[in-house]
């Protein structure tokens, strides 16, 4: 008889360089209605973007009612996104374990659990985003499935091999990716899921375009070339199995966003990114080998 033994790291403290903390810092603060308007149509508060065509019908009838047509039209698309992320972290049974790295406010967590019925850990270096998120689970009556963290998703500290899927929603602008798929390949058991949807640079366009470096500026991140995405999996065990250029479906999301109250001014920067072609949105899932 053969026992497993789990190695257990210790986790950095959030926020450990200048730039992490500047990072917890804006997202212990930020209060953008682009993201609280949108929960509050459900309670399922996501820090993504959506997909899939809009409802533009949403624009017409009583003026009063525009505002909150629009608001429910757009949390709908970034709910399709994130049930289009969950379709690609296949079988998952109950009793495993998934972890969502740069959690946010939980949404993501809170569809993978009602999904699958499975347990899931959120980590983020914000201690705002985790207390509102754990009062989140609470409130659903899920907490004792469904857990955050103020964890550095670099180094969190589980125990290796206890994940069945791991995923990224737009989050993995803000950190180096040859450290951070080391950990998910330590984290994932073998045969196990890692998915991410997040934008990247085309680096058949050159070097990042001027729109990019607007967006880096706008969200305090760095965004990568798409390359580095599969570089950085070959060298960390992660296989690519199914690669999905969402861009073309992200737009409609970008351009109703631009003729809404909750318009934050970098609406136009991304469609232009998007449709000079220096700008790409996917979604990569690959396995653990």
């Amino acid at each position: 008889m053969s026992t497993t033994t789990h190695r257990v790291r210790t986790a950095l403290a959030p926020a450990s360089n200048p730039y992490q903390e500047s990072v917890a810092d804006y997202w212990n603060h930020e209060m953008n209605p682009v993201n609280l308007r949108l929960g509050d149509v459900d309670g399922l508060y996501h820090h993504h973007f959506g997909i899939g065509d809009v409802d533009w019908s949403v624009l017409h009838g009583p003026e009063d009612t525009r505002d909150k047509r629009i608001i429910a039209e757009l949390h709908r698309l970034e709910c399709a996104q994130a049930d289009f992320l969950t379709d690609h972290l296949g079988t998952i049974a109950p009793d495993d374990r998934l972890l969502d790295s740069g959690c946010g406010r939980g949404g993501g967590s809170l569809v993978a659990n009602k999904r699958f019925n499975c347990h899931v850990d959120g980590v983020s270096i914000s201690e705002t985003q985790v207390a509102f998120a754990a009062s989140q689970a609470k409130k659903r009556g899920v907490n004792d499935k469904v857990r955050f963290h103020l964890k550095d998703m670099l180094e969190t500290g589980f125990e290796t091999g206890r994940f069945r899927g791991i995923w990224n929603n737009e989050s993995t602008m803000y950190v180096d990716l040859s450290t951070l798929f080391a950990e998910y390949a330590r984290l994932l058991t073998c045969g196990g899921r890692y998915v991410t949807i997040t934008g990247c640079y085309n680096d058949t366009y050159g070097l990042p375009s001027r729109e990019v470096s607007t967006i880096n500026a706008h969200y305090i991140c760095d965004i990568h070339p798409r390359s580095a995405y599969f570089k950085e999996m070959a060298k960390n065990r992660l296989a690519p199995i199914n690669v999905v250029d969402l861009t073309a479906a992200t737009i409609p999301y970008w351009e109703l966003r631009a003729k809404s109250s909750l318009a934050t001014g970098i609406e136009d920067t991304f469609l232009t990114a998007y449709k000079n072609g220096s700008f790409q949105y996917l979604l990569i899932a690959a396995d653990r080998i």
